[in-house]
Protein backbone atom coordinates (compact mmCIF):
# COMPACT_ATOMS: atom_id res chain seq x y z
CA UNK A 1 0.00 0.00 0.00
CA UNK A 2 1.14 3.64 -1.00
CA UNK A 3 1.77 5.85 2.11
CA UNK A 4 3.18 8.75 0.11
CA UNK A 5 1.76 11.58 -2.64
CA UNK A 6 3.91 12.54 -5.60
CA UNK A 7 4.04 15.07 -7.92
CA UNK A 8 6.68 16.09 -10.42
CA UNK A 9 9.92 13.77 -8.42
CA UNK A 10 8.47 15.28 -5.17
CA UNK A 11 6.94 13.12 -2.61
CA UNK A 12 5.20 13.65 0.52
CA UNK A 13 3.92 12.31 3.72
CA UNK A 14 0.26 11.80 4.72
CA UNK A 15 -0.64 12.38 8.43
CA UNK A 16 -3.74 12.36 10.03
CA UNK A 17 -4.50 14.72 13.11
CA UNK A 18 -7.11 13.50 15.42
CA UNK A 19 -7.46 16.54 17.71
CA UNK A 20 -7.49 18.59 14.46
CA UNK A 21 -9.79 16.20 12.23
CA UNK A 22 -7.26 17.40 8.96
CA UNK A 23 -5.10 15.81 6.57
CA UNK A 24 -1.40 16.41 6.46
CA UNK A 25 2.01 16.55 5.41
CA UNK A 26 4.82 17.49 4.14
CA UNK A 27 7.23 17.26 1.25
CA UNK A 28 10.24 14.82 2.13
CA UNK A 29 13.64 14.70 1.98
CA UNK A 30 14.37 18.59 1.32
CA UNK A 31 15.69 21.51 3.42
CA UNK A 32 13.06 23.44 4.77
CA UNK A 33 9.36 22.71 5.92
CA UNK A 34 7.17 22.29 2.90
CA UNK A 35 3.58 21.50 4.60
CA UNK A 36 0.15 21.05 3.04
CA UNK A 37 -3.32 20.09 4.28
CA UNK A 38 -6.90 19.27 3.39
CA UNK A 39 -10.28 17.57 5.11
CA UNK A 40 -10.47 15.15 2.78
CA UNK A 41 -7.51 13.23 0.33
CA UNK A 42 -8.32 15.52 -2.49
CA UNK A 43 -8.18 18.14 -1.23
CA UNK A 44 -4.71 17.00 0.65
CA UNK A 45 -3.80 16.07 -3.14
CA UNK A 46 -4.59 19.20 -4.49
CA UNK A 47 -2.52 21.21 -1.70
CA UNK A 48 0.50 19.08 -1.88
CA UNK A 49 0.50 19.72 -5.54
CA UNK A 50 0.00 22.88 -5.16
CA UNK A 51 3.07 23.52 -2.56
CA UNK A 52 5.52 21.51 -4.80
CA UNK A 53 4.42 23.64 -8.17
CA UNK A 54 4.96 27.13 -5.67
CA UNK A 55 8.61 25.67 -4.45
CA UNK A 56 9.40 24.74 -8.00
CA UNK A 57 8.02 28.20 -9.32
CA UNK A 58 9.77 30.50 -6.37
CA UNK A 59 13.22 28.52 -7.04
CA UNK A 60 12.65 29.56 -10.85
CA UNK A 61 12.34 33.42 -9.83
CA UNK A 62 14.86 33.35 -7.76
CA UNK A 63 17.59 31.50 -10.22
CA UNK A 64 18.54 28.74 -7.51
CA UNK A 65 18.29 24.97 -8.82
CA UNK A 66 15.42 23.23 -6.64
CA UNK A 67 16.17 20.59 -4.41
CA UNK A 68 14.98 16.53 -5.54
CA UNK A 69 13.19 14.54 -2.63
CA UNK A 70 14.13 11.33 -1.29
CA UNK A 71 11.53 8.67 -2.07
CA UNK A 72 12.79 6.64 1.16
CA UNK A 73 13.68 3.57 -1.51
CA UNK A 74 17.24 3.13 -2.33
CA UNK A 75 19.52 -0.34 -3.59
CA UNK A 76 22.32 -1.08 -1.77
CA UNK A 77 25.29 -3.47 -3.14
CA UNK A 78 26.69 -5.93 -0.88
CA UNK A 79 28.37 -9.37 -1.33
CA UNK A 80 26.32 -12.07 -2.02
CA UNK A 81 27.49 -13.25 1.56
CA UNK A 82 26.80 -10.41 3.47
CA UNK A 83 23.31 -10.59 1.99
CA UNK A 84 22.62 -14.17 2.90
CA UNK A 85 23.81 -13.86 6.43
CA UNK A 86 21.26 -10.29 6.68
CA UNK A 87 18.68 -12.37 5.55
CA UNK A 88 18.90 -15.26 7.45
CA UNK A 89 19.71 -12.91 10.76
CA UNK A 90 15.89 -10.94 9.62
CA UNK A 91 14.10 -14.30 9.24
CA UNK A 92 15.84 -15.13 12.74
CA UNK A 93 14.21 -11.76 13.81
CA UNK A 94 10.85 -12.71 12.12
CA UNK A 95 11.44 -9.61 10.30
CA UNK A 96 11.89 -8.49 7.00
CA UNK A 97 15.22 -7.15 5.26
CA UNK A 98 14.10 -3.85 4.79
CA UNK A 99 13.17 -3.93 8.71
CA UNK A 100 16.36 -4.91 9.65
CA UNK A 101 18.53 -2.78 6.97
CA UNK A 102 16.24 0.57 8.37
CA UNK A 103 17.19 -0.56 11.51
CA UNK A 104 20.40 -0.49 11.54
CA UNK A 105 20.99 2.81 9.08
CA UNK A 106 19.04 4.31 12.37
CA UNK A 107 21.31 3.04 14.53
CA UNK A 108 24.07 3.99 12.76
CA UNK A 109 23.63 7.87 12.26
CA UNK A 110 21.66 7.93 15.76
CA UNK A 111 17.84 8.77 13.71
Amino acid sequence: MKKELSCKGYYGSVEYSLEDDVLYGKVIGIKGLLSYEGQTLDELKKDFQGVVDEYLADCEAQGIKPQKSYKGSFNVRITPELHMKAAAYAASQAESLNSLVEKAIKKYVNA
